[in-house]
């Protein structure tokens, strides 16, 4: 029944079992068959076994003696039976069919998946089998002498080889696929490459053999149907036409047979751009306002040109044919547009309208597509100018002016002018932004502009001054414009040369008449066109010194004579007077200051202080200074020193260990509860009268000889429970053991006017026994379970 179930169902697949197990079962009787028998094989089978028609018609055979009779055995997977898988038998020629001999099978599977019969040899499969997961079983044989449990054959290695059937579909690896090929591609250009897996046997049969077919995206692609290449099958794709292609491949097995399993895949292709296509100007005019305060190289409109390629295939460069003195265009890389911008300011009084060309081309070319075709076009931009309210326009930027330093106040320093460039020439007037003349040196006329000092320059102080000018429109105060004015002050000979450094200058008392003592220079603030000229001279009639000019605005010191003492005079004060050549002629005079000083031979100074007199003359200033120290010194050590005495004779305020600052005494005493009634004592702060009356010192022991004891309660039962409490009170008043604070003692009172008397015990004489609790039924339903407690126990109810 298994046998027409496949044959009905998969014809195929039996061809293929058919054709493997003849040529195992060929295999298998060419090892079983005894050698008498094979003379009577068909033709074909003893060409199978290796034999040719004589050798198999006539002869017989013989071989090797062999334990076992069989090497493989095969098995086909997907088994759909009911019964155990027949796989083959195991026989060897030591059994004599006596029942002695024992079959074992271990290995791979064996027990499990394979199972064995321990007296005939068969051999079952107790499993549906899959190849896909193992193609092969490894197993052991042995032949076991039941009565000795000896083996009589040694154990031998043999396969079970499971045969494939086409159970399994092609797979591909991915559901989706991704490709890309350039447009316009020529027929048969290749796309991509997708292949499928099938997991049947791939050297058996065609379970594995796939052919690859198009289902969907013709007539656009192709597929190869060996190794499932795509390629171009439609020339002149455009992309600007259509741009993604959705292609479907399928992967089919047995050879693309019928009856063979198949799968499929989709491939997403992409058109990628190409520059195939020029940019154009959708419209050849263009018409741009712009107006004449638009600064140079600010934007006044952009054009746009539409190329349908994209990324770099789209890229543009626009230019105005011939160039043009008043306008530039610029390309925009993000938006590919062409931006017009100004290259020279305008003026709508001068010029109002402009006319060019503009070309616009693309940045890179395919050599491809440039036949033919020009990757480039034109467009005509008229602009016109637009005329506005223009702020005043100075006939110079900036202004530089001169002036003398010694100009006096309110003098002409010059003058600045601007206009209106508009058609109406409105009326301007100027003034000086005083942010940039703080010191309000110079004034400005507001009609003429005209610039004028208001204080006296001085260009030792300041070389220039920097201001700036304002014009304003009368009529629109909002129109301004300003310009830097720079004022050169120019040099006048007002100051007179002076000595360039301070010199310190000596002169040795060896020193020899006609010897240089220093070499001086001069330096003057203001700056004459010719360069300073400087003139040195000195009182003639000076005894001492002499001065020799070197003609280069230096001079010579020189001594005229010698014999200098520093006991006669330490210090000589020369003045030197110092001229310069401009007009007028400026002079001063400087004084040089000599200092006598003792040298050696060499000239070289050693000191310059004067001569320290004998000591029967007196004491030297340095001395004196010396002896005033020490004496200062003195005088601190010996009020150091009283200080000192005085801080030890000092006492501490407190010498004693037992400071009360120091004594703290704490009391963690704590009372007694609610029973405590001896703690605190209430009635105190109630009848102040009572504790006076009954105070007693504290601070001194008692003469008792004996604790006192406090009185029993009384035994007054028809007594008021006031005065019992009285008596407590008393009690606790009097009694010199009480704790030296107050406590609270709390008693219950009644009072004598209530109908159910006192249920204090206090008062009770008698016991419970004695009482009659009848009265309580007669209280009503409030007072029954109370009733019910005490009349039970009454001695007459419990007889």
């Amino acid at each position: 029944m298994a046998v027409i179930y496949i044959l009905f169902h998969q014809p195929q697949t039996i061809i293929q079992i058919c054709s493997q197990t003849v040529a195992g079962l060929f295999h298998s009787l060419s090892n079983s068959f005894q050698p008498a028998a094979l003379p009577f094989l068909p033709g074909n089978i003893g060409q199978a076994l290796g034999l040719s028609d004589g050798e198999g018609a006539g002869r017989i055979l013989h071989r090797s003696k062999r334990g076992w009779m069989w090497n493989q055995f095969f098995l086909m997977e997907e088994y759909t039976g009911t019964d155990h898988q027949y796989v083959g038998k195991l026989h060897s020629n030591m059994d004599k069919d006596d029942g002695n001999v024992k079959y074992v099978l271990t290995g791979e599977g064996a027990g499990n998946l394979f199972i064995i019969d321990e007296k005939s040899g068969d051999i079952h499969a107790t499993k549906r089998l899959d190849r896909e997961e193992k193609a092969m079983y490894t197993l052991h044989a042995k032949v076991i002498d039941r009565r000795t449990n000896r083996e009589m054959e040694a154990d031998t290695e043999f396969n079970i080889k499971i045969h494939d059937i086409n159970d399994n579909e092609p797979k591909f690896a991915k559901e989706i696929f991704f490709a890309s090929v350039p447009e316009m591609s020529e027929v048969g250009t290749s796309v991509a490459t997708v292949t499928a897996n099938d997991a049947d046997d791939q050297t058996y049969g065609n379970s594995a053999r796939l052919v690859y077919s198009i289902l969907q995206g013709q007539p656009y692609f192709s597929v190869d149907s060996e190794n499932g290449t795509i390629k171009t099958a439609l020339p002149g794709m455009d992309r600007e036409v259509k741009e993604n292609y959705q292609v479907v491949i399928q992967a089919k097995d047995m050879a693309g047979q019928m009856g063979g399993l198949s799968g499929t895949t989709t491939v997403s292709i992409t058109l990628s751009d190409v520059n195939d296509s020029p940019p154009r100007f959708a419209n050849h005019s263009f018409r741009v306002t712009a107006v004449e305060s638009t600064e140079v190289g600010g934007a006044i409109g952009r054009i746009k040109a539409d190329d349908p390629d994209i990324g770099r295939n789209a890229e543009m460069d626009y230019s105005i044919v011939g160039g043009h003195d008043m306008f530039n265009i610029i390309t925009d890389q993000t938006t590919q547009e062409g931006v017009l911008v100004v290259r020279k300011g305008l003026d709508y009084e001068e010029k109002r309208d402009y006319e060019f060309r503009v070309e616009v081309r693309n940045t890179y070319l395919d050599a491809r597509f440039v036949h033919g075709l020009q990757f480039k076009d034109f467009a005509t931009v008229r602009v016109t100018v637009e005329d506005v309210d223009e702020p005043p326009v100075f006939t110079r930027n900036p202004y530089v002016i001169e002036v003398h330093e010694d100009t006096a106040a309110g003098s002409f320093v010059g003058v600045v002018s601007a206009r209106d460039p508009d058609a109406e020439s409105k009326p301007v007037k100027y003034s000086i932004d005083r942010h940039t003349d703080l010191e309000r040196l110079f004034n400005i006329d507001s009609v003429n502009g005209s610039i004028t000092t208001l204080k006296a320059l001085d260009r030792e102080m300041s070389r220039w001054h920097n201001i700036s000018v304002v014009a304003t429109e009368i009529n629109n105060p909002r129109q301004t414009t300003r310009v830097p004015v720079f004022i050169k002050v120019l040099d006048v000979n007002d100051n007179a040369p002076e000595f360039a450094m301070s010199y310190d200058t000596f002169v040795c008392e060896n020193v020899k008449a006609g010897q240089l003592i220093q070499t001086i220079s001069a330096v003057d603030t203001d700056e004459p066109l010719v360069g300073h000229k400087f003139v040195f001279s000195i009182a003639p009639a000076n005894p001492n010194f002499t001065i020799v000019d070197r003609e280069d605005n230096t001079a010579n010191i020189l001594t005229r004579r010698g014999g200098f003492r520093r006991r006669e005079m330490s210090m000589y004060f020369l003045p030197v007077v110092i001229s310069d050549n401009d007009y007028p002629i400026q002079s001063s005079t400087s004084t040089l200051i000599v200092r006598v000083c003792a040298c050696d031979s060499r000239g070289n100074m050693q000191t310059c202080n004067p001569e320290v007199l004998p000591f029967s003359d007196g004491l030297t200033t340095g001395a004196l200074v010396a002896i005033l120290l020490c004496v200062v010194i003195l005088l601190m050590i010996v009020v150091l020193f009283a200080a000192l005495r005085r801080q030890r004779k000092k006492e501490p305020l407190i010498i004693s260990k037992e400071d009360v600052r120091d004594n703290v005494v704490s009391y963690n005493d704590e009372g007694g509860g609610e029973e405590d009634t001896q703690a605190f004592d209430i009635g105190t702060l109630r009848h102040p009268e009572a504790m006076d009356a009954n105070k007693m010192r504290r601070d001194i022991i008692p003469e008792m000889l004996f604790p006192y004891r406090r009185s029993s309660p009384t035994k007054d039962h028809n007594g008021d429970v006031r005065d019992f409490i009285n008596g407590r009170l008393q009690d606790n008043d009097s009694d010199p053991t009480a704790p030296p604070y107050d406590s609270l003692a709390t008693y219950a009172y009644e009072g004598s006017g209530s109908l159910a008397e006192s249920l204090s015990s206090l008062e009770s004489g008698a016991t419970e026994g004695d009482q009659d609790y009848d009265y309580l039924t007669g209280w009503g339903p409030p007072f029954k379970k109370l009733a019910e407690m005490y009349v039970a126990k009454s001695p007459d109810r419990e007889t």
